[in-house]
């Protein structure tokens, strides 16, 4: 696509939108970049204006606009649904910031999505690639894939984490590699149902041939329903199979085609579910043809991702871990299942319409007390009535249930943020949640 001298709209002005919009003016394009924000509240809008970038803000785009425009780049945060966007699909191309990047990107692509553990595999498998040749680690995991797009190199690799909304408006991606880690129930404040989410994952192979991979979870169904609909090389990895042609977790031991690849004792990060994360990077490296001794060194020197199941500090006998990625059930219930000592669990936020009942039956026998907050604190504590698990306690504040659990844990238990749930209803987003836990947490005295 040829973007000189095109009138570009790129809707909302986060991470992405601004990337995108840089990018766009290098490339020679006129640049309208739209958000409900004033001016007041975009804190790059110096950044904006110095690169000669048409403000639209306090409202949505007009029809007018969105007729004078060639191209609209919108961001994942915007739902597809709203008028203006489907009004805009009518007229012209509407793309997402991933699309747009990888149209001017010449490096080869490794793509991960699922519902959970897509940020601990991209880290992981770009901590591994940095060894073996130059690695660009992009996407949703907080670095725009726009930022770096136009310096990329045929010789360069990216590991791109990619979010269902991300996916959404793909045209023409198409990465060498791909992979779904699982699905569960997610976003359907977003979506509407499970169909639609399932759909917008699968986007991730759409466009693959059969010289290309694409790495499948066996142990989940819906997982195993997508290899039909794929044109490229399926892999799988389990850890309740023995899998004969991919990855599978026996003994203490990951197996790649049946043969033992690295002791699990080898491994630093916690819980079944990031053996499936270390399967997912093993076989995706194999696929890019990385010397095992390579794989093998990145493993053994990978620690946990930020925010995820990442331990904080120890305060009179009770260890602290920050799983504030922890954004929807599944993730919190293998977060938990991650703990080895009885757990106080700080849960809630922004209510996203999740079922927390699978979750709250996760909770005997490991929760000695789910500490709730939130908007959606109240129709949590009504769920857990349901299940008659009534170890739990309301809290207004964040840091009331800091403190709570500051308070009543005894040594040798653990306290673990993993909210089942987005932030927006306290913070700006998962990681100032996470960072301010953490913060709080140090500064508690022993």
């Amino acid at each position: 696509m040829e973007f000189y001298n095109k009138n570009v709209l790129v809707c909302g002005i986060a991470r992405s939108g601004i990337c995108a919009s840089l990018m766009l003016k290098k490339l020679g394009a006129n640049v309208t970049i739209q958000d409900l924000k004033t001016e007041e509240d975009i804190e790059q809008i110096n950044t904006l204006k110095e690169n000669n970038i048409n403000l639209y803000l306090g409202k949505n785009p007009s029809n007018s606009l969105i007729d004078s425009m060639d191209l609209m780049v919108i961001s994942p945060g915007l739902p597809t649904d709203l008028d203006f966007v489907k009004y805009a699909s009518e007229k012209i191309p509407v793309i997402s910031e991933i699309e747009l990047a990888y149209l001017v990107c010449k490096a080869p692509i490794i793509a991960i999505t699922g519902t959970n553990g897509k940020t601990t595999t991209t880290s992981l498998l770009g901590h591994i690639l940095k060894n073996y040749k130059k690695t660009y680690v992009a996407g949703n995991i907080g670095v725009p894939f726009s930022y770096y797009a136009l310096d990329l190199e045929e010789d360069s690799i990216v590991a791109l984490e990619l979010s269902s909304f991300q996916l959404e408006t793909i045209k023409t991606f198409k990465p060498i590699i791909a992979s779904v880690l699982n699905i569960t129930e997610d976003h359907l404040n977003r979506h509407k149902t499970m169909v639609n989410y399932i759909k917008a994952k699968e986007k991730i192979f759409e466009n693959q041939d059969e010289n290309d991979f694409l790495i499948l979870n066996y142990d989940d169904l819906e997982c195993r329903k997508m290899e039909p609909k794929a044109k490229s090389k399926v892999m799988y990895f389990s850890t309740k199979e023995q899998i004969k042609n991919g990855a599978y977790l026996k003994d203490n031991y990951i197996y790649i085609d049946n043969y033992p690849f690295i002791n699990t004792d080898d491994i630093k990060i916690l819980g079944e579910h990031n053996m499936e994360n270390i399967m997912v990077a093993i076989l995706m490296c194999i696929c890019y043809k990385v010397p095992t001794d390579v794989i093998i060194e990145g493993i053994k020197t990978f620690k946990a991702v930020e925010h995820r199941i990442e331990y904080v500090a120890s305060k009179k006998g009770v260890d602290y871990y920050n799983d504030s990625k922890g954004t929807n059930t599944d993730a919190t219930i293998k977060a938990i299942n991650a703990m080895k000592k009885p757990t106080y669990l700080i849960v809630g936020g922004y209510e996203k319409n999740a079922d927390f009942l699978p979750m709250i039956k996760e909770f005997k026998d490991k929760v000695v007390k789910a500490v709730i907050i939130g908007q959606v604190r109240d129709r949590l504590a009504k769920d857990c009535e349901k299940l008659n698990f009534n170890n739990y306690i309301i809290k207004e504040t964040f840091f009331e249930a800091i403190n709570y659990c500051y308070e009543n844990a005894n040594a040798g238990e653990c306290v673990l943020l993993s909210p089942a749930c987005a932030s927006f209803d306290m913070f700006k987003d998962y990681e100032e949640r996470g960072n301010i836990f953490k913060q709080y947490v140090k500064d508690l005295k022993e």
